[in-house]
């Protein structure tokens, strides 16, 4: 069979650069395959991408060495429109996607570009609008719509152009758990339905292999150094070696000193083979300590029967009742639109409780204004655009501190340490606009780590970064929260994060608290998952299948020692 997709020997240097981003490429992917591409930022996979769709060398201009053929065509002769008849690219900030100014229009637009009769133009969108679920959808405004509802109205705009590649850039960065494994479901089964050769570039692997995929191709600096299927990737030690996230299932086995093989079909923990690792899991389980009860601390924010409505009659926050202690790290999880975000928004002063206060270190907060809150309650949004105002970076992340007055010196020396921090300093120098969506993700928290706060709340804080790059962050934010004392309240759909790095998560579904408990708790708790559009975890899967009752504790000792190794440098001794 002929490759649809096919590099060979290809090397591609960007005009700015000294150095190839893409070196001695040699990939083929066959017409209605399905395959995973996976590596840390910077490793080229997106510019894989860019290349595939003519966006290398049309909107990013370079030099390339050997060749590549996608469809029978060189992109870089095709040009970007020829290829987006061939090619449909579904990007990680639907935002940047939307043309018109309702769903049906956005939809259209390609017909209407084409020429296609009216008529036949209604017929089309319907139908496409049908296989992604957006028939009632049609009349609203893409910009009014949820992340998930974004993401497959972007679908249906590629859909409709009938093109025979689906490439998807990180189809699940800014998704609730429960929304992106519909999203995985809805990309498989387009793939099946209709054949199409899908190209999927994703931070979390474990997510995507909700459904099967084909291939797993890990890029490394610049070059292929994995293409194996699932079962085969899982076995072996490249995820780690190139700093990806393997299944956290899969950890839990190796750490109960399990050899993983291929012929068990890890890929699927609800399908894996387990009977040859059952008796080591328990034996780790009982031999692990479970994590020490936690201390409680003065309150730092207490938030008491906070009701909120934008349009009267239509609540979005009911009866919110929570405190958070000085010094902890909490979680603050649910779907899309269920209140989170507005909730923060509270907090800060941009818009005022129609019931209930707001309490900072045991004081009222309603009278303060955003500025005075501001001294002390940091808030990272969750779309960097918002918050940048200065074309360079160095500028950006020191503004706070100008506007405070801070001695020139001091702004330099605290600048360039928290940009070192957050992975960006090789780039102070640069404008804001050369950076990625995830690197201006950075700059915005760095703006706002550079102040330190009392408190910090971050929405979304490692949407769209890679394992290395949050891990950095986490480890920073978990040095704040240790060292200085600093109360973190994280926002986030990132249930590892959650579980990983939180002792306390609040759950909040249809504008209602209906979970305050550990997050190990609230993710092996199906009725709280499904309530709250999460995804249980799927150690929860591995306890209950080796046939260890309590899912829970067993979640609870996984991340305990996952801490104790993270703080003994990576060494997995008993502990």
């Amino acid at each position: 069979m002929t490759p649809i997709i096919e590099f060979k020997n290809y090397t591609f240097k960007y005009r700015s650069q000294t150095e190839p981003t893409l070196r001695d490429i040699d990939l083929s992917i066959y017409p209605g395959e399905k395959v995973l591409i996976v590596g840390p930022s910077g490793s080229g996979k997106s510019t894989l991408a860019h290349c595939i769709n003519g966006m290398v060398p049309f909107s990013f201009p370079g030099e390339h060495t050997g060749s590549l053929s996608v469809n029978g065509l060189d992109p870089a002769k095709t040009g970007i429109f020829g290829m987006s008849k061939t090619v449909g690219t579904v990007l990680q900030d639907t935002d940047g996607q939307f043309i018109g100014l309702t769903v049906a229009e956005d939809v259209a637009f390609a017909l209407e570009n084409d020429c296609v009769p009216q008529e036949k133009m209604f017929s089309l969108v319907q139908e496409v609008a049908q296989t992604v679920d957006i028939g009632k959808l049609l009349d609203h405004a893409p910009t009014e719509l949820s992340g998930g509802q974004k993401q497959r109205v972007s679908m249906a705009g590629v859909l409709v152009d009938d093109v025979d590649i689906l490439l998807f850039d990180e189809p699940l960065a800014n998704l609730d758990p429960a929304t992106g494994k519909r999203a995985i479901d809805l990309i498989d089964r387009i793939h099946r339905e209709q054949k199409k050769t899908v190209v999927i570039i994703e931070h979390r692997l474990e997510d995507v292999l909700y459904r099967d995929v084909d291939r797993i191709v890990v890029i490394g600096d610049g070059r292929v150094v994995a293409d194996r299927t699932p079962d085969e990737l899982l076995c072996s030690d490249v995820l780690e070696r190139e700093g990806i996230r393997e299944p956290l299932y899969v950890t839990a086995l190796k750490h109960a000193g399990c050899r993983v093989q291929a012929g068990d079909h890890p890929a699927h923990i609800e399908t894996m083979r387990l009977e040859p690792y059952a008796g080591k899991v328990r034996e780790w389980y009982q031999k692990v300590s479970p994590p020490p009860a936690r201390e409680e601390k003065d309150t730092a924010l207490e938030v008491l029967d906070l009701d909120f409505s934008y349009i009267s009659g239509n609540p979005v926050l009911s009866n919110i009742d929570f405190k958070i202690h000085k010094g902890e790290m909490l979680a603050i999880v649910g779907k899309n639109g269920a209140g989170k975000s507005t909730l923060s928004n509270l907090i800060c002063g941009f818009i005022n409780p129609d019931r209930g206060k707001i309490l900072l270190n045991d004081e009222d907060i309603a009278s303060k204004s955003i500025k005075e809150r501001g001294e002390v309650i940091g808030l990272v949004m969750q779309n960097p655009n918002q918050m940048i105002s200065k074309p360079m970076i160095f500028d950006e992340v020191a503004l706070g501190l100008v506007v405070r007055g801070v001695p020139e010196e001091e702004v330099k020396e605290r600048v360039y340490e928290t940009l070192k921090i957050c992975g960006l300093y090789p780039f102070r120098n640069w404008p804001v606009s050369a950076l990625s969506f995830g690197q201006k993700k950075r700059v915005t928290i760095a703006s706002i780590l550079v102040m330190n706060p009392q408190v910090l709340i971050l929405d979304e804080p490692t949407a769209g970064q890679d394992y290395r790059h949050y891990t950095e962050i986490m480890e920073f934010l978990k040095e704040l929260n240790e060292k200085y004392g600093i109360t973190i309240l994280m926002i986030t759909h990132d249930m590892h994060l959650m579980l990983e790095y939180t002792d306390r998560a609040i759950v909040i579904a249809d504008g209602q608290l209906v979970a305050d408990d550990t997050p190990a708790s609230v993710l092996t708790d199906e009725r709280i998952a499904k309530k709250a559009y999460l995804k249980k975890t799927s150690l929860y899967d591995l306890a209950v299948r080796c046939g260890i009752p309590d899912a829970s504790g067993f979640a609870e000792r996984f991340i305990h020692y996952e801490r104790q190794v993270r703080s003994h440098g990576g060494q997995t001794a008993d502990l």
